[in-house]
């Protein structure tokens, strides 16, 4: 089986770039994005920045886990680990950010890797899956 470890190493070096880029203009420049009520300034970059901690952290596990040869696991893991880029379109949901082309552009791209990634995801479920002539046994005498 084709493992896909190049693909993977790119996609989640693509994303490592783009949601460390995104989440660090996003946690020092909160006030720049679109506001939730309630949420100072203040605790909405510290949330941004445990937010993209802790995602970070389960895409280190999945890729730990799929190096391991523990492709459930990993492929749980790098799915979580997904919406660290996804979930960056949620800016739109409450307006839209008045930022810097630069920063809008790593919205998208973040969106891009967490995409790239789910279609990795689907082609290693597919393959881990796969049942092969050689896999099955005949129960026919």
């Amino acid at each position: 089986m084709d493992k896909g470890l190049v693909p993977l190493r790119v996609i989640l070096g693509f994303s490592l770039l783009s949601t460390t880029l995104h989440y660090a203009h996003n946690a020092i420049r909160y006030a720049d994005y679109p506001q939730l009520q309630g949420v100072s300034t203040l605790a909405g970059g510290i949330v941004v920045a445990f937010a993209w901690v802790l995602l970070t952290a389960f895409g280190w596990l999945g890729y730990r886990a799929y190096t391991g040869g523990r492709y459930h696991r990993a492929l749980a893991f790098l799915l979580v680990y997904s919406l660290a880029g996804m979930i960056t379109l949620g800016h739109f949901l409450t307006g839209v950010p008045q930022i810097p082309a630069f920063w809008f552009v790593t919205i998208f791209t973040d969106a891009a890797a967490g995409l790239a990634l789910w279609v990795f995801l689907v082609w290693a479920w597919a393959t881990l899956n796969r049942v092969t002539a050689r896999d099955q046994v005949s129960t026919q005498h």
